[in-house]
C-alpha cells in the first residue's frame, strides 16, 4: 500500500514534466484559430460618427486581399501597434479595414483616429462585441489577413511589431496577392 502511494505522485510528476517538455519549443503567442481557411462571418457594422460608410462582409470579398485590424481606443497595445498598422496600409498595397471593438462611447474611436492618424479604408463600430466574437477575437489588438474570396488566411493575436510586419504580415500578403 505504501509503495503505491509513493508511486502515484512520481507518475503524475513524470506525466506533467512530459507535457511541458513536448511544448517547450512552441510559440505561446500563437493562438490557433478555427476560422483559418474559412469564410469571414456575415456582419454589417455601422460607421464611426461622422463617417459615411461602416463595414460589412461585402467589403472583404471584393476579389482582393485585405486586412482587418481589431482595435479599441482603451487598448494600450493598440496604441503601440498603430504606427505599424499605418505602415502596413502604405506598404502592403491592400485595403486595411478597422473593427472598432467595444467602445463605451463611439466618439472615443473618432478621437483616437484623429489623434493617431487614420490608416483604414473603412471602420465599423462593434459596440456589443458580437462581430468580434464571430471572428474568434480573444482580445484586442488582433489582425486578420483575408483573401479576395473572403477566406481568413492568417490571424495575428497581439500588437503588430516591426518584426511581425516585416517577417510575417507583408510576406503573407505578398504570397496571397500572388
Amino acid at each position: 500500500m505504501r509503495f503505491s502511494l509513493a508511486v502515484i505522485p512520481l507518475v503524475l510528476f513524470a506525466a506533467l514534466a512530459g507535457v511541458f517538455l513536448l511544448n517547450i519549443d512552441k510559440d505561446s503567442s500563437v493562438v490557433p484559430s478555427v476560422l483559418i481557411d474559412k469564410p469571414t462571418p456575415e456582419f454589417s457594422l455601422p460607421p464611426l460618427p461622422g463617417r459615411e460608410n461602416g463595414l460589412s462582409r461585402a467589403d472583404l470579398i471584393k476579389g482582393e486581399v485585405s486586412v482587418l485590424n481589431v482595435f479599441a481606443s482603451w487598448c494600450i497595445p493598440c496604441r503601440a501597434e498603430h504606427p505599424m498598422i499605418k505602415r502596413l496600409s502604405k506598404e502592403a498595397g491592400v485595403a486595411v479595414f478597422g473593427l472598432n471593438y467595444k467602445e463605451k462611447d463611439p466618439q472615443d474611436g473618432v478621437k483616437w483616429l484623429a489623434e493617431l492618424g487614420d490608416p483604414y479604408k473603412a471602420v465599423g463600430m462593434d459596440l456589443s462585441g458580437r462581430t468580434g466574437i464571430d471572428f474568434g477575437v480573444y482580445g484586442v489588438p488582433e489582425t486578420f489577413i483575408i483573401d479576395g474570396n473572403g477566406q481568413i488566411r492568417y490571424k495575428h493575436v497581439g500588437p503588430v511589431t516591426a518584426d511581425v510586419l516585416k517577417t510575417v504580415l507583408l510576406p503573407k500578403i505578398a504570397e496571397l496577392k500572388g
